[in-house]
């Protein structure tokens, strides 16, 4: 091998750069430089994992979405809801058939000057202002993927119009609204429903808000396929929607009706606006009729082109939208007085013995000015009357004394009481707690939205005697529903089906299918039960009792009357409430008329009317 042979270039240049001219020394590098080097290496794939970390996990719907949305766009095909039926099946809210208009969502992001001329071209034929159409495009998520809907419940000339536009980015599909035949009738009851964002049809009120996921069904999906431009390339059926079986309800449809007529005659005939009805099934708790004035008309909330008139009835001051059957709360007048009784009876207060003398005022001296003495009136002077005569001529002094005892200034009065009677009478905690026991300042579990409480006041409460400490007189008025007492109608009404029944709370209800719930049993109380039941058939047998009218009906009848007083005593309400046949009751009815003219007189018509029907239409019937 030659010198030559192992001579390297690299070597070459290597010790030229280190021995010659060019004064280089290699020297190893810097141990700092490689941690610098590798520390910003680390940082930068961190960096780089947590971003692609964060897009993947937290960022992967929105990601998503947005590559389906460039293959796809979903539209929602809500499910027909169920239909709502009466006992007997009749249909009381219907399905019927319409149109949707969707249009396309990037449209309204990708071609401004096209999408305002598909939405003129809408708003013409459907003669709406364009704002309300873009309005709804503004509140709509742009990743949704969706297809927005800008009009409902279009007829087949309108939706035949817009297919004509030939518009790609708008489709037109079969649709649906809700159908109540006898809007007004029912409103209250099966209330309404509203679109939902996605285009699901929820309910807003009643029934159809109470049933919602009973009602609702399942809703269906259609998809439109497009290419990267947007162009549609197709359609699809992804799902079919799924409807819900009815909902059978315990109404009785031709007896709201009637109920409902004959309450608006008597409203219409005296000048006044405000009523509710109420009919229970005794035997179970079912609704079988639930009214209220003034009331609306449901249809208005599914019918798009009736804007007008919803604004109407959300700004009517009478507030027709307002459920007074289980919402309102008054004072129950005389009609709390049979509950009075069975507490007085089932505490040894009196007995069916006992009898109270009524000269038509009760005196109670005052111990700091003899001469202006705290009177109490009776609505007229009754003599000496029982728990069945003070029920049936609904003497007010029976129930204060029963209520609120007689202090030891009236204690000596000469033949004020005979028979057994505790002087110190039922007090205001023992009142309370016969209240509450029959489930009065409590909700009766109801099945329909917007129950309320009630009041059922006492020392502890506040109210229109919070300057003062409570006191006797302030007893006195709640043993005759004055005063602070506030109950709602069905409360009322429950009551009263509760002793038409022997002693039985049942929960009220509208589903047919659910089964009957107890809220409290006192039938052991026979006697006192009797003795109630008693006197309340005594104020419809007896010439001078206060429901004597019913005595012609073509069957037996038992019921109470009440004229309890509002706005200081310048307004009246009228009251009624009870049940038939009386051997063996199968329907117990509450009528109330608000600022009534002729006190409980304005009542008991109706209570005729719907008596009479009753037994003319089911129970002659057999049904």
């Amino acid at each position: 091998m030659s010198p030559r042979d192992d001579l390297h270039i690299e070597e070459a240049i290597l010790d030229d750069a280190v021995y010659g001219e060019l004064d280089y020394l290699e020297v190893p590098n810097s141990r700092n430089a490689f941690l610098l080097v590798g520390v910003f290496a680390v940082l930068i794939t961190s960096v780089v994992v947590m971003r692609v970390g964060f897009l993947s996990f937290f960022q992967r719907s929105v990601y998503t979405a947005r590559a389906s949305t460039n293959l796809s766009r979903e539209i929602s095909l809500p499910s027909y809801r169920a239909v709502i039926v009466d006992r007997y099946g009749e249909p009381l809210v219907k399905n019927e058939s319409s149109f949707s208009v969707f249009v396309n969502l990037q449209l309204y992001y990708k071609d401004e000057e096209e999408f305002l001329g598909v939405v003129k071209e809408i708003a013409d034929i459907l003669k709406k202002d364009e704002s309300e159409i873009i309005e709804v495009f503004s509140e709509i998520d742009p990743n949704s993927g969706a297809w927005v809907p800008v009009a409902r419940d279009i007829d087949s000339a309108e939706a035949i119009a817009i297919k004509g536009l030939n518009i790609d980015d708008m489709q037109v599909v079969d649709d649906y609204r809700r159908l109540y035949p006898d809007g007004p009738v029912f409103s209250h009851l099966i209330g309404y429903t509203g679109i939902e964002k996605g285009n699901s049809i929820v309910g807003k009120a009643g029934l159809e808000l109470q049933y919602e996921d009973r009602i609702r069904g399942e809703d269906g999906k259609y998809v439109f396929y497009q290419d990267a431009r947007g162009e549609v390339l197709g359609s699809k059926l992804v799902s079919a929607p799924k409807p819900s079986e009815e909902l059978k309800t315990t109404i009785d449809a031709d007896l709201q009706r009637y109920f409902y007529q004959s309450l608006k005659s008597t409203l219409d005939s005296s000048g006044r606006t405000s009523g509710i009805g109420i009919a229970l099934d005794p035997r179970n708790g079912e609704v079988l009729a639930l009214v209220g004035f003034p009331t609306f008309d449901n249809n208005v909330f599914v019918d798009s082109s009736k804007s007008g008139e919803r604004s109407e009835i959300l700004n009517d001051y009478s507030r027709p939208l307002f459920n007074r059957m289980i919402s309102g709360v008054y004072s129950p007048g005389s009609t709390i007085k049979p509950l009075v009784a069975l507490a007085a009876l089932r505490e040894g207060v009196a007995n069916t013995e006992t009898k109270i003398f009524s000269s038509g005022v009760l005196s109670i001296p005052n111990p700091y000015n003899p001469d202006l003495p705290s009177n109490f009136l009776d609505w007229k002077a009754h003599g000496w009357v029982s728990v069945f005569s003070a029920l049936a001529r609904s003497s007010n002094i029976y129930f204060y004394a029963v209520g609120g005892g007689l202090p030891a200034s009236v204690r000596s009065a000469e033949d004020l009481t005979r028979g057994q009677f505790s002087i110190d009478g039922l007090g205001i905690e023992r009142l309370k707690s016969y209240w509450e026991k029959f489930g009065f300042g409590q909700k009766t579990g109801i099945d329909i939205p917007g129950e309320s409480l009630g009041l059922l006041p006492g020392p502890d409460e506040e109210g229109d005697f919070g300057d003062h400490p409570w006191r006797l007189g302030d007893t006195y008025n709640v043993s005759i529903g004055q005063g602070d007492l506030l109950v709602t109608p069905i409360q009322l009404a429950n009551f009263f089906a509760s002793v038409a029944n022997g002693g039985v709370v049942y929960k009220p209800h509208l589903y047919k299918d659910e089964p009957s719930s107890v809220i409290f049993d006192y039938s052991n109380w026979s006697d006192e039960i009797a003795a109630v039941k008693e006197g309340l058939r005594e104020g419809v047998k007896d010439p001078s009792g206060s429901s004597h009218i019913l005595s012609t009906l073509p069957f037996s009848v038992a019921g109470k009357t009440g004229t309890p007083q509002t706005h200081n005593k310048a307004r009246v309400n009228a009251l009624f409430s009870g049940y038939g046949p009386v051997e063996n009751p199968e329907i117990s009815i509450l009528v109330f008329i608000e600022n009534a003219k002729e006190g409980s007189l304005n009542a008991l018509p109706v209570a005729y009317d719907v008596f009479d029907w009753y037994y003319k239409n089911r129970i002659s019937n057999g049904e």
